[in-house]
């Protein structure tokens, strides 16, 4: 119980220690940048379409789109520290790759992209993958997470996505780039201890419903997908660990709005 109640003030003080060093740094940034037009909201007010609505319209879009940016890459960072509490944590695959194994996949890629007659996603797509053995090759691979769970032995490799989107162009490309890890990781750990998922740190679609979106599904199956709740929970190594982390950030928000109102007065004083 003790061990429990250590992890939570743990994984507390990462969400807000990582909300408040995000708010200061976003608020200091944009402070400094109000005369510079190169600054990242002055470079995006000169859109004439935008500015004939208004200042504050044009104000709020270019500050929502920087504000999108960086609070899921505070996310990611964030996501990375409370990991490494319960794995270890890696965020490059490096190691033995066949010919065989990489025809394979290419092969699987386009069976999963075509338009008529296109194969649905399954676990069961890489069993015996690590028995397509020939050629061999020395190749790294530079992941989002590679989570190693030293307890049970297994290892994840996690694509994240903040809200979701997979780029069009790039979809065949990460898939491909996951299974490649997956292979290396396999070839010597086995196909038992390693998994791929894919990861969202809140659902677009609403908490709790299901994952929908066309584009993942084309490459990723129902067991790969690890959507915001099952994400926390992962990398919190806790059932509780989406709720815990949504309410010590709810808790630690008003830096951020604190933040906003101090930009906000910098750039539209007169409002």
């Amino acid at each position: 119980m003790m061990e429990c109640i250590n992890k939570e003030k743990a994984i507390r003080s990462i969400v807000s220690g990582a909300v408040k060093s995000y708010a200061n740094g976003f608020s200091t940034r944009h402070l400094a940048e109000v005369d510079d037009e190169n600054g990242v909201i002055n470079m995006k007010i000169h859109n004439v379409f935008i500015a004939a609505l208004g200042p504050e319209i044009q104000y709020y879009s270019a500050l929502a789109r920087s504000l999108d940016s960086s609070l899921g890459n505070m996310l990611e960072s964030m996501a990375i520290s409370i990991a490494a509490l319960n794995y270890e944590v890696s965020q490059h695959v490096e190691g033995v790759l066949y010919k065989e194994q990489t025809d394979y996949i290419a092969e699987l890629l386009e069976q999963y992209k075509r338009s008529s007659d296109r194969r649905v996603p399954k676990i069961s797509d890489y069993l015996g993958i690590t028995k397509m053995i020939g050629t061999a090759q020395t190749k790294r691979h530079e992941s989002d997470y590679y989570l190693i769970d030293n307890e049970t032995g297994m290892s994840y490799l996690i694509e994240l996505k903040i809200g979701g989107d997979l780029d069009n162009k790039k979809a065949r490309s990460e898939k491909e780039a996951l299974l490649e890890q997956y292979c290396i990781l396999t070839n010597r750990l086995g196909e038992d201890k390693v998994k791929i998922l894919f990861a969202t740190a809140y659902n677009r679609y609403g908490e709790g419903k299901p994952w929908t979106q066309g584009r993942v599904r084309q490459f990723f199956c129902e067991d790969e997908l690890c959507i915001s709740r099952d994400f926390w929970n992962l990398v919190c190594k806790s059932e509780n660990g989406y709720d815990i982390v949504i309410d010590e950030y709810k808790k630690n928000a008003h830096f951020i709005n604190e933040a906003l109102d101090e930009i906000k007065d910098a750039y539209l004083p007169n409002t």
